[in-house]
């Protein structure tokens, strides 16, 4: 067992750019080859442990000597400004908790993203893709499916879930954009903070003095039913979270599924003969690009061995999740798009405790909009070649800045 390894990289600094946006950086085949734990050096300055095959990465992710606590000294951060400044007025969201704090958040709003309360959404989401793809036939050619589909149709569902108007989604959007991009200046990254918490704050407190039937809403009797005064700041922390992921993560998967079958015609096909399998296709897309790759981002807190290697309390780790879902040990041919190969153990949504809250939201809009989109639109096609296309290289979740379409 190796205690002291020097980075392996060969001069890469994490986070490493996808040349390719069909494939990881190569630098990840080459610390598989090396080991299943590398020492890698990240942009902040500091160095930290990098766990490259998807056993090892599922084992430290439901491994409660690992923390999420971005504010824990040992923890790594990828953008070159290193860790973010705690405001004073920061309440922990579920992304930062620990045990036992963390499982009795998750258990109080758990309830809002079951199966069955996200097929309740369903005809809702169906209306609203439709309503989007209606407007995109009877609009110009060639159209931006960024703009036209992608982020609006999660953008709205997000805001119609929580209770957060939708005429607002410019101001979030931009301000989670600017949180989202690794190349944003400290202060700059910290005004946004403090605008969009602002915002929230104001919402929640509106919807204290008269409760709404929405996520927000609910939160707030049940808060109230079962602890006699509603935690403000706590809700606000997750309005916060929710709200950004909510539509960040899934308007890029739209985006970058769509570019992926339009360049897999076989594959599409798979989807347009028979629906049935768009749900294998939506898992097969989440591994083939795993745009979050980051979240899964530890700090020992106790010394812990993973693959042989031993990491020391204090000591920050990167479960590379893209790497672990390319990991050919795990799934055959991994490099190729197979959307029959039912790839369900993949870690696109991270893994154990702080595995997505809205993955089965996720799972439905995508299924939805690819289900929809090229049924109602059978001979859409690129209007740009992909190595023209604006990938987003320099924020924390990957995707594309815009997509022109024409059919």
């Amino acid at each position: 067992m190796t205690e002291v390894a020097e980075p392996t990289t060969q001069g890469d600094v994490f986070p490493l750019e996808r040349t390719c946006p069909f494939a990881p950086p190569a630098a990840y085949e080459r610390l598989r080859e090396a080991g299943p734990v590398q020492r890698v050096e990240l942009q902040s300055g500091q160095e930290a442990w990098a766990i490259t095959r998807l056993e090892d990465v599922r084992q430290m992710l439901t491994d409660p000597r690992f923390s999420s606590d971005r504010f824990n000294p040992g923890f790594p951060f990828l953008t070159k400004q290193g860790r973010p400044i705690r405001r004073t007025n920061f309440t922990a969201s579920l992304i930062n908790m620990d045990p036992p704090q963390h499982g009795a958040a998750r258990r109080e709003v758990v309830g809002e993203f079951t199966v069955k309360r996200m097929k309740a959404l369903q005809p809702r989401i169906q209306q609203i893709v439709d309503e989007h793809i209606d407007a995109i036939l009877a609009g110009p050619k060639p159209a931006d499916l960024v703009t036209a589909l992608s982020l609006p149709v999660p953008s709205l569902v997000i805001c119609e879930l929580l209770g957060v108007p939708y005429g607002d989604h410019e101001f979030f959007q931009v301000r989670s954009s600017t949180l989202l991009n690794r190349d944003v200046d400290q202060e700059v990254r910290v005004q946004a903070v403090d605008e969009l918490q602002e915002y929230l704050d104001q919402l929640v407190a509106k919807k204290e003095a008269e409760p709404t039937d929405d996520l927000l809403g609910r939160q707030i009797l049940k808060q109230r039913e079962e602890h006699g005064d509603v935690d403000h700041d706590s809700l606000v922390s997750l309005a916060f979270l929710l709200l950004i992921a909510g539509h960040e993560t899934t308007a890029n998967m739209i985006s970058l599924g769509t570019v992926a079958l339009l360049e897999n015609p076989d594959q599409l096909e798979i989807i347009k003969n028979d629906p049935g399998k768009t749900l294998d296709a939506v898992e097969e897309l989440l591994r083939y690009f795993t745009i979050a790759e980051f979240a899964t981002s530890r700090v020992a807190t106790e010394d812990v061995e993973i693959g042989g290697q031993l990491i020391r309390e204090g000591e920050g780790v990167l479960g590379l999740s893209y790497s672990g879902n390319r990991d050919a040990a795990a799934f055959e041919n991994p490099d190729e798009l197979d959307l029959e190969r039912g790839a369900r153990h993949h870690v696109a949504f991270g893994f154990g405790p702080h595995q997505c809250l809205g993955q089965n939201l996720a799972r439905m809009e995508l299924q939805i909009v690819f289900d929809t989109l090229f049924r109602r639109l059978p001979e859409l096609k690129l209007a740009a070649p992909v190595d023209q296309l604006p990938f987003k290289h320099d924020s924390s979740i990957f995707g594309l800045y815009c997509l022109p379409v024409t059919w």
